[in-house]
Parts: structure tokens; sequence; C-alpha cells
């Protein structure tokens, strides 16, 4: 059997419970800029809370799975420490381009991990780089100059947003090879990993924020405890278990088709809630960056071979 053919009839509720549960990550995901902008509090701040309070909700979790499944060994508490600190610095640069070019802008930067992803593997681990990866890489580099606006007047300020927004991709790349290379030596266990690198992750935020300013807690409104407490459970917890949930029973290419929904839902959401309208150029931009990284996964090839299959 194939990665992408499931045979057997008995396997289709499995694949619907799994693709809804990626979609409701994604979604968890998308939600998560407009969080931050919601909650109006500084960068360094923000992304050091996000993973604390988000450690309140997991380490319950991780225990249960401790009782019921064994500890996770040292080796992956190491695995999972190093993921961490690539999510840390992939939270603190990401959230401060926030601020710079917009939640949905930010968003779809993020996600240039797609691409960046193939790269780590072939540096580190020698994996083939695809022709459609070396095809779709050009394409990703002009969407990415549009976004930061070196075509555009009218986007001031987006030049910032747009270099933190790609280096929060290659931190969100590295926390996703990392993680991958731990789950194949410490396989079995979700929370406990997931913990590990969460605590990691708020120790590598502070240690940045630091030198933006360091992190204030004094002068946070109610209101915005209420958000940065949505946004550590929602976009950190809730998430993350729904996605690892689904993508572990979807073959990756169908887990990454619809991961692609985030930044397209954080586009609308931006707009609807918080008025963002990006100048037409860096739309343009937005939409390349998501086509290469469509056509980069393969999402866009097979997707056109199925459609000729069923006679579409």
């Amino acid at each position: 059997m194939t990665p992408d053919r499931f045979p057997d009839s008995r396997d289709a509720p499995n694949r619907t419970s799994a693709s809804a549960a990626v979609l409701a990550g994604a979604l968890c995901l998308s939600i998560s800029a407009i969080l931050v902008k919601l909650a109006n509090v500084d960068a360094g701040t923000t992304a050091v809370l996000r993973c604390a309070i988000a450690v309140l909700v997991l380490v319950p979790l991780a225990l249960h799975e401790r009782a019921r499944r064994g500890p996770l060994s040292s080796a992956g508490i190491g695995w999972a420490v190093a993921a961490g600190v690539a999510l840390g610095s992939d939270y603190a640069a990401w959230t401060a381009s926030i601020y710079h070019v917009g939640a949905g802008i930010s968003t779809v930067l993020v996600n240039v991990q797609v691409v960046v992803l193939p790269a780590l593997a072939f540096l580190v681990d020698r994996e083939k780089v695809t022709a459609r990866f070396v095809m779709a890489l050009p394409l990703m580099l002009i969407g990415i100059s549009l976004v930061g606006g070196l075509w555009d007047a009218g986007a001031h300020g987006a030049i910032t947003g747009t270099v933190l927004g790609v280096i929060a991709g290659i931190g969100y790349a590295a926390y996703l090879f990392i993680t991958r290379r731990a789950s194949q030596r410490v396989p079995g266990l979700t929370i406990q990993p997931l913990t590990w690198a969460t605590t990691a992750a708020a120790l590598t935020a502070a240690a940045i924020a630091t030198l933006s300013g360091g992190i204030r807690l004094s002068g946070i409104s109610a209101h915005s405890w209420v958000l940065l407490v949505a946004l550590a459970v929602i976009g950190q917890v809730v998430a993350w278990l729904f996605i690892h949930h689904g993508s572990v029973r979807l073959p990756p290419t169908t887990t990454a088709a619809m991961l692609l929904l985030q930044p397209v839902l954080a586009l609308a959401l931006s707009a609807a809630i918080l008025g963002e309208h990006p100048t037409p150029l860096q739309l343009l931009g937005a939409v390349l960056v998501l086509v290469s990284v469509a056509a980069a996964n393969g999402i866009i090839r097979r997707t056109g071979a199925r459609s000729q299959a069923t006679g579409a």
C-alpha cells in the first residue's frame, strides 16, 4: 500500500477524524497571530508568556501520559529541549514580525518552513532534493521580496518584519526537523516531548527578550491576560496536540496541504478582525509564497495528477 492510498474502506472514519484534527489545528494556529495583535503586549513578553502559560497546562497532561506509558528517556528529553530552543527562537522572531507586517503576512512568511525543512534535511542528512523544490525556490524568493515591500513604496517598515518572519520560518523548520528526528528515536509519546520543548522555548524566548528590553509584566491589563491565556492554550497546546494526533494518521502531503489553510485563514481573519489590508504587491507576494510552498511540497503536482486520474 502506497502512502497516499487506503484501500480498506474501514480506514475512512479514521481518515476523516484525522483530517478534522489537522484542520482544527490549522485553524488554531491561524488565530494565534490575531490574538497576539489583540493582546497588544510587547513581542518579547508575549513570546515568553505564550510558552510559560502553556507549560502550566501541559504539565498535568504530561504526568498523566507518564503514568500510562512510562517516562520519556533522557535522550528524548535532550531532543525535545533542542527542538524547544528552535521553537523559542521562532516565536520571538515571529511575534515581533506581527507588529511590523501584520498578523496575516507574518503567518504567510513563517510557512517558508515547508521549503526550509527539505533544505535542512539535505544539508544535515543528505536527503535528496527534488526538482520541484529547486524550481519553487526562485518563486518563493520573489514572493518574499514582494511581501517585504522591496518593490512597493507603500509598504513602509515591511523589510524588518519580512526578515523577522523568514527567521521565524527557519526556526520553525528547525523545530520540525529536530522533532521528526526525535519521534523516530522515542516513538509513542506526545505530550511529554511537547512539554519539555515548550519549557525550553519559554527559556529561549526569555533569553532573547533580554536583548530587546526584557520581560514587562507590569501594566498588562486583565483583558490582555485573557487573550494571552487563550493564545497559550489555543495556539500552543490545542493546536499542536490536534496536528500531531491527525498528522500521524495521514500522508505527509495531505497534512501539508491542509496546513496551507493556516496562512490563508490568517490573511482573511486579519482583514476581517484587525482591518489589516496588504498592498496589492504584498498580497501578490503572499500568493506567490503560498504557491511556491505548495509546489515545493508536491501538493500542486499531486492534486493535478489526481484530477486527471478521476477525469475531473
